[in-house]
Protein backbone atom coordinates (compact mmCIF):
# COMPACT_ATOMS: atom_id res chain seq x y z
CA UNK A 1 0.00 0.00 0.00
CA UNK A 2 1.54 3.81 -0.81
CA UNK A 3 0.61 6.22 1.42
CA UNK A 4 -0.25 9.74 -0.35
CA UNK A 5 1.54 12.88 1.21
CA UNK A 6 -0.19 16.14 1.85
CA UNK A 7 0.72 19.05 0.59
CA UNK A 8 2.76 21.19 3.86
CA UNK A 9 1.36 24.11 5.05
CA UNK A 10 3.22 25.95 7.42
CA UNK A 11 0.44 28.72 8.27
CA UNK A 12 -1.58 25.56 9.38
CA UNK A 13 1.14 26.17 13.00
CA UNK A 14 0.81 29.57 13.23
CA UNK A 15 -1.17 30.67 16.34
CA UNK A 16 -0.96 34.58 15.97
CA UNK A 17 -1.02 37.09 13.42
CA UNK A 18 1.97 38.73 14.10
CA UNK A 19 3.82 34.96 13.55
CA UNK A 20 2.10 35.31 9.52
CA UNK A 21 3.23 38.44 8.93
CA UNK A 22 6.93 37.44 10.17
CA UNK A 23 6.83 34.78 7.73
CA UNK A 24 5.52 36.10 5.13
CA UNK A 25 8.26 39.00 5.49
CA UNK A 26 10.52 36.80 5.65
CA UNK A 27 9.29 35.07 2.64
CA UNK A 28 9.14 38.51 0.97
CA UNK A 29 13.28 39.18 1.50
CA UNK A 30 13.70 35.83 -0.45
CA UNK A 31 16.52 36.02 -2.75
CA UNK A 32 13.33 34.30 -5.18
CA UNK A 33 10.75 36.54 -5.34
CA UNK A 34 8.47 33.37 -6.05
CA UNK A 35 8.62 32.52 -2.39
CA UNK A 36 6.16 35.17 -1.60
CA UNK A 37 3.43 34.70 -4.25
CA UNK A 38 3.90 30.91 -2.89
CA UNK A 39 3.60 31.50 0.37
CA UNK A 40 0.49 34.14 0.14
CA UNK A 41 -0.89 31.58 -1.78
CA UNK A 42 -0.50 28.68 0.84
CA UNK A 43 -2.36 31.43 3.20
CA UNK A 44 -5.30 32.50 0.66
CA UNK A 45 -5.44 28.35 0.35
CA UNK A 46 -6.13 27.88 4.17
CA UNK A 47 -8.65 30.50 4.65
CA UNK A 48 -9.99 29.22 1.00
CA UNK A 49 -9.79 30.86 -2.39
CA UNK A 50 -13.16 31.19 -2.87
CA UNK A 51 -13.88 33.48 0.67
CA UNK A 52 -11.01 35.51 0.04
CA UNK A 53 -11.55 36.46 -3.70
CA UNK A 54 -15.42 37.23 -2.47
CA UNK A 55 -14.00 39.32 0.09
CA UNK A 56 -11.26 41.05 -1.58
CA UNK A 57 -13.94 41.61 -4.80
CA UNK A 58 -11.94 39.17 -6.99
CA UNK A 59 -13.05 36.77 -9.16
CA UNK A 60 -12.25 33.12 -7.83
CA UNK A 61 -10.87 31.41 -10.94
CA UNK A 62 -8.46 34.48 -10.69
CA UNK A 63 -7.36 33.96 -7.78
CA UNK A 64 -6.35 30.18 -8.76
CA UNK A 65 -4.25 31.57 -12.02
CA UNK A 66 -2.81 34.14 -9.46
CA UNK A 67 -1.34 31.61 -7.26
CA UNK A 68 -0.52 28.80 -9.29
CA UNK A 69 3.01 29.41 -9.50
CA UNK A 70 2.60 29.47 -13.56
CA UNK A 71 2.09 33.37 -13.44
CA UNK A 72 3.48 36.86 -12.01
CA UNK A 73 0.30 38.47 -9.97
CA UNK A 74 -0.72 41.97 -10.24
CA UNK A 75 0.76 43.98 -7.02
CA UNK A 76 -2.95 45.34 -7.10
CA UNK A 77 -4.19 41.76 -6.20
CA UNK A 78 -1.63 41.07 -3.85
CA UNK A 79 -2.55 44.14 -2.31
CA UNK A 80 -6.31 43.45 -1.86
CA UNK A 81 -5.27 40.04 -0.90
CA UNK A 82 -3.05 41.31 1.77
CA UNK A 83 -5.79 43.75 3.46
CA UNK A 84 -8.16 41.05 3.05
CA UNK A 85 -5.96 38.64 5.60
CA UNK A 86 -5.10 41.31 7.24
CA UNK A 87 -1.34 40.96 6.67
CA UNK A 88 0.31 43.65 7.80
CA UNK A 89 3.97 44.00 6.21
CA UNK A 90 6.78 46.85 7.55
CA UNK A 91 9.33 47.61 5.70
CA UNK A 92 12.38 48.74 7.16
Amino acid sequence: MVEQLTEFNPFEFMETQEEINEFLMECYQDSDPNTFVIALGQLVKLHGFSSVAQQAGLNRESMYKTFNGKTQPKWDTVVRVLKTLHVNLSFA
